[in-house]
């Protein structure tokens, strides 16, 4: 998580309507802007501003998705597994709980080429 990235910042961003619904919609897969823009019912605008926030707490990851063509476009995939708040103490505690990043295209190449 960026240091940046607090508790507080985590929790703002989960009380938007947008970062709730791309957090869960690639929970189930990963997705493009274009397709998130869809099944959120908003604009790729909007969409983007969003993953940069969730990629800014480390809640949503870009991946390189290649195409038999040789093309690749991004897609964006949820990291976030929990979140759970807990009041004890006199203290709010929040605890989040993020799948593993997913190895990278280039990454994934090159160690197959060192493999070799």
């Amino acid at each position: 998580m960026s240091e940046d990235c607090d508790d507080e910042k985590v929790l703002a961003l989960l009380d938007d309507e947008y970062a709730r619904a791309i957090l869960t919609a690639t929970s189930a897969e990963p997705m493009s802007a274009q397709t998130l823009s869809e099944r959120c019912d908003a604009s790729v605008t909007t969409i983007y501003r969003r993953i940069d926030r969730l990629k800014e707490c480390d809640l949503v990851e870009e991946q390189l998705q290649p195409q038999p063509d040789g093309n690749h476009y991004k897609v964006y995939a949820s990291r976030l597994e929990s979140f759970s708040v807990s009041f004890e103490d006199g203290e709010m505690r929040a605890d989040i709980t993020r799948a593993e990043a997913e190895e990278d295209v280039a990454d994934r190449f090159t160690r197959m080429w060192q493999d070799l």
